[in-house]
């Protein structure tokens, strides 16, 4: 584990830089102050970068859209990798017709959206539509109500047997600079405990988030897992992640992971990047370099 001054100093040595969104890019209060440099930088570089996220509240097109409003042009939808692809997969291969019942915003079920099945939200799931539920996807913390269509989830996964499909793994999310917000994963995580049963995860730290990333840039160039780098803020997901698939990381000081606390969270979670800085940000001197 090395601790870096300046993030430039990190990309300058890979090819392709996979960050994570949320913490990294991105805060409760906005794009992280000149994290566009970093990305003006890379392109100026000729740099591949991707953003792999656990987010799967909206579509690649709709998150790109997001950073273009808030002043970064760079991220365009194909730069977005996010855990409901890999969930658009699976229904894509496993589940033949039916029903999908999903916890989340309609935005968010962009995602489960596949030829020969139905979405609908678990509050639109009654006594006549039941039976004809084949599957279940938790996509997001927000679009319901948490008291009557987690009790009703609960229930529907109590009377059928379907595979559950947990589309973004995150457990918490920061609300604050000391607060942080239940995300979908700790619900489904609840709701897992309380009806015994295991439900299948796509996203960080999964190896197959990664495996999906990498499978896609080699179809179009050859590239090994040396010149990657996963640069985000969170040990279990992030870093565990991108540790697991062999790549270096980078764990940053921006998002979840404050810098007063990073030393004891690494020693007391055993999960150590490769490198730590403060930010993404990229820093360059009078000479652009």
């Amino acid at each position: 584990m090395k601790r870096i001054e300046n993030f430039k100093s990190i990309i300058d040595k890979y090819e392709i830089i996979f960050f994570d969104a949320f913490g990294v890019i991105k805060t409760y209060q906005g794009l992280v102050p000149g994290i566009q440099k970093t990305f003006e930088y890379l392109e100026a570089q000729g740099k591949e970068y991707y953003i792999v996220t656990n987010d799967a509240s909206r579509s690649p097109v709709q998150l790109a859209e997001s950073y273009h409003r808030s002043g970064l042009k760079h991220i365009t939808h194909d730069r977005i990798i996010s855990s409901g692809m890999l969930t658009k997969e699976y229904l894509d291969l496993k589940v033949d017709d039916g029903i999908v019942a999903f916890l989340g915003t309609p935005e968010s079920s962009h995602y489960i959206d596949s030829s020969g099945l139905h979405t609908l939200p678990v509050n639109e799931i009654n006594m006549d539509n039941i039976d004809k539920v084949n599957a279940m996807v938790f996509l997001d913390d927000e679009g319901f109500n948490w008291c009557d269509d987690l009790n009703k989830t609960v229930n529907i996964l109590r009377k059928r047997t379907i595979p559950v499909i947990v589309a973004n793994t995150d457990r918490a999310y920061p609300v604050s600079l000391s607060d942080v917000g239940i995300a979908i994963g700790g619900i489904a995580a609840m709701i897992e405990s309380i009806i015994g049963k295991q439900f299948i995860r796509f996203g960080k730290p999964d190896s197959q988030m990664f495996m999906f990333a990498y499978d896609l840039i080699r179809e179009y160039r050859s590239i090994n897992k040396k010149q990657i780098v996963m640069v985000g803020d969170t040990l279990q997901t992030d870093i565990l992640g991108g540790n697991k698939f062999g790549l270096d990381t980078v764990l940053v000081l921006s998002g979840n992971t404050l810098p007063k606390d990073a030393e004891n969270r690494i020693t007391s979670t055993g999960i150590v990047p490769t490198y730590i800085c403060d930010t993404a940000v990229v820093e360059l001197g009078e000479l652009g370099f």
